[in-house]
């Protein structure tokens, strides 16, 4: 796998500084943020080649990033993770992740195997729409 720019946008700080541990030693660049308006004010700035991102956060959620991402960097690739909430299911915050525009999605608890088959997924060539 070729390095990558990697943000990871989550608020719950065991599983971000998990998924940097698993990704640093890749050699993938790793910018980590709490929320979508962290996640905006670094897209502005920096390249960014995959956004991992939870869907549910405080101070702007993973839908929010995925937008604004779309936007900013349209070319960027997007992995959305999600464990659920208090009113939907997790694959349904994940369906709806897809529909705003990421490539992969996965659902936690998820173990290091299973990230990485995620991410792969997130990196795959985009298929071309018939013209």
């Amino acid at each position: 796998m070729i390095p990558q720019t990697v943000l990871i946008a989550e608020d719950e700080d065991e599983i971000r500084d998990l998924l940097e541990q698993w990704l640093r030693p890749m050699g993938h660049t790793v910018h980590a943020v709490r929320n979508a308006t962290e996640g905006l004010k670094l897209v502005a700035v920096h390249r960014i080649d995959l956004v991992v991102t939870d869907i549910l956060m405080p101070d702007g959620d993973g839908l929010v990033l995925i937008e604004g991402l779309k936007k900013a960097q349209p070319d960027a690739r997007i992995l959305a993770i999600s464990g659920g909430g208090r009113y939907m299911d997790g694959n349904e915050y994940l369906r709806i992740a897809k529909g705003f525009g990421a490539d992969f999605a996965i659902m936690k608890p998820f173990n290091r195997v299973q990230f990485l088959q995620a991410l792969a997924g997130a990196l795959a060539p985009r298929e071309k729409l018939p013209v």
